[in-house]
């Protein structure tokens, strides 16, 4: 078990994470040996290359008794690259977590700076695979996939050829290809640099310090609401002065994604929701379904919300509230150290199942968690995987608060996940982020339930449910605004790029459509300081959360209806998200149709139940 750190300010934080069995550094030998293995694996793929292109022109034409070669050539480019994808990725994800503990890391930068060549040169060398799976027949793919290496890809390239309408030529693709780098990545590299190296100014007590922004962030987490307030005003007051940097970046993202769009709607019309649902393998009838259900019931979320307010005194809350600790935490607690953290959460996760419990103590003993207080860490949490040895990485920035702890218990989920799909294929292994948050979720609302249980008295499980309500009008309110004001965006960006207070309206919009009267102002710069509108690679880094909360709940539901059974069901769910769509998953492990309201409308039902029974204990704890 990890030890509990204390920072210089002797407060709590978690343990930092050990890299070196991946790389000792970044400028290590076993780095460069990496990427001199893949500048040989792509060598190889560029000589094989022109097999393809023999066959490019009438590609749609070619018939099977005649696709001996290109056949031969697609299952040796997929065996290549699947070896590539786990070098570069495995590259990518060290760079990634270097740069998150430290932004302004040097080696970990440069070596950031050397890997964009190599993905240019993986992205062009496969669009000839590439258009091969895409624009070959139906009887030519099938003999592909019959091929014993390539036949586990058979659910991911079937999924894939759904879009392949959208694919432009061999030359027109490498250019997106080659040009993506310094353009639409570009944008999205500067935001995360920024993001990293931003300071802000706060007053706290009676000094003012300059913070970055994750040890700001973090402040929105203490006790005191003055303090939250202006760490917030803060926080904002910061990238205000960046608001033009900002708003050049979130335009020219989302203009980039609108114009390829708009060169790829040549056989039928896309959308720019198109590419969002199908990585994330929901169709468009199952969000619309979903957010119709979520905005009848944004009642529910709202009454959380106003509990939450009526609890800290007030009549409503503050976006500075958003992530305080429970009002009676606050007053009688202190900070809970990291390894009793990780105590708490095993404990839970054992009680679903033995193994759960035993993962979480392998992941801290292996130190496989990052979770120190730093000043130039980059804010928020996630959970990686290296691709060589598929071992899973937590990072965060752990100061002992209950949010904190249900953040890990949530990442954990995330890492278990990944641990119980290590022995399946490469190309069975990748899942959209509608399916990544059912482990994640189903973490927090595990380690919700146990503490609840053993939770002694009245006080002590409002501070326990307390998360809980935190959750409801985080995913059910937060995220549908997020969602609200993109689209509202892409609408209006697909005629002229937005300027810095027009997107401050329209994000005031959509916080006040969703939140309403249960919130006391919008955060209208929030869509310059929410990371998620700035991912390059992902666009709707939003619906994916809500689809998650309430399918990973509804999951977690099941536990009592399929009893002894449901360990494995759960496990089986899991490993099937890379092979299968949500709606093929629920069909087959939970017996539900996610496109129809009942599935959701239950969900929430037993989430109102849980409303109604915070709204009880705050009468009965919080106005005694």
């Amino acid at each position: 078990m990890a030890d509990t750190m204390s920072n210089q300010s002797g407060t709590v934080e978690g343990p930092a994470w050990d890299l070196s069995d991946e790389y000792p550094a970044a400028t290590a030998s076993e780095v460069a040996a990496d990427l001199q293995a893949l500048s040989e694996l792509l060598d190889r793929i560029e000589a094989i290359n022109p097999r393809f292109t023999a066959h490019a022109v009438a590609l749609e034409d070619l018939a099977v008794e005649n696709a001996d070669d290109a056949v031969s050539a697609a299952c040796d480019v997929f065996t290549l690259a699947e070896q590539c994808q786990r070098v570069l990725g495995n590259l990518t994800v060290f760079t990634s977590c270097l740069l998150s503990v430290d932004a302004e890391d040097d080696d970990a930068q440069a070596l950031q700076g050397r890997l964009l060549r190599y993905r240019k040169r993986v992205a062009e060398l496969l669009q000839p695979f590439q258009q091969f799976l895409d624009r070959a027949s139906d009887a030519v793919i099938d003999r592909y996939l019959q091929n014993a290496e390539v036949a586990p890809s058979a659910f991911s390239v079937k999924h894939d050829r759904q879009r392949r309408y959208e694919r432009l030529g061999l030359a027109e693709e490498n250019l997106i290809a080659g040009l993506s780098q310094d353009g639409i990545h570009a944008w999205g590299r500067l935001y995360t640099q920024l993001s990293g190296t931003l300071s802000c100014e706060i007053v706290v007590g009676n000094e003012t310090r300059n913070l970055g922004i994750a040890q700001a962030s973090g402040l929105m987490q203490k006790p005191d609401q003055r303090l939250r307030q202006a760490a917030w005003r803060g926080i904002n007051a910061a990238w205000e002065v960046h608001q033009e940097t900002c708003a050049a970046a979130v335009n020219s993202i989302a203009g980039w994604r609108l114009e390829t769009i708009n060169k790829r709607s040549t056989e039928r019309p896309v959308h720019f929701l198109d590419a969002p649902l199908h990585v994330n393998k929901i169709r468009r009838a199952t969000l619309d379904t979903l957010l119709a259900v979520c905005e009848t019931s944004a009642p529910v979320a709202r009454r959380a919300a106003l509990a939450m307010a009526r609890a800290s005194g007030r009549d409503q809350l503050g976006p500075w509230d958003l992530r305080a600790p429970a009002p009676q935490y606050a007053a009688n607690k202190d900070p809970m150290p990291f390894d009793e953290a990780v105590r708490l959460i095993a404990e839970a996760y054992r009680e679903v199942h033995a193994d759960m419990g035993e993962f979480v103590n392998m992941v801290t003993e292996r130190r496989w968690i990052e979770g120190t207080v730093t000043p130039h860490k980059r804010p928020g949490a996630y959970c990686t995987r290296f691709p060589k040895s598929k071992n899973p990485r937590v990072y965060m920035t752990y100061s002992g608060s209950s949010s904190d702890v249900i953040t890990l218990a949530h990442e954990l989920g995330h890492a278990f996940h990944s641990w119980v799909m290590r022995d399946l294929p490469d190309s069975q292994r990748n899942y959209g982020m509608s399916l990544a948050e059912t482990a994640s979720t189903f973490g927090e609302t595990t380690v919700r339930d146990a503490l609840l249980q053993r939770a002694p008295d009245a006080a002590s499980r409002f501070e326990i449910m307390w998360e809980e309500m935190v959750a409801l009008p985080t995913f059910m309110l937060n995220i549908p605004a997020r969602y609200t004001f993109e689209k509202t965006f892409y609408e209006k960006r697909a005629e002229r790029p937005l300027r810095p207070n027009e997107l401050k309206t329209l994000m005031t919009q959509a916080w006040n459509t969703w939140y309403g009267e249960s919130m006391s102002e919008p955060d209208p710069m929030f869509w310059a300081s929410k990371l998620h509108f700035y991912i390059s690679g992902l666009s709707f880094y939003n619906f994916p959360y809500l689809f998650g909360y309430l399918f990973s709940t509804g999951v977690y539901f099941k536990r009592s209806e399929f009893g002894d059974e449901f360990y494995n069901r759960y496990v089986a769910l899991l490993r099937d998200t890379g092979r299968m769509t949500a709606e093929q998953l629920a069909s087959e492990h939970l017996h539900v149709s996610l496109d129809e309201p009942m599935f959701w409308e239950q969900t929430i039902e037993r989430l109102d139940r849980r409303v109604a029974e915070f709204e009880a204990l705050v009468m009965e704890v919080a106005e005694s």
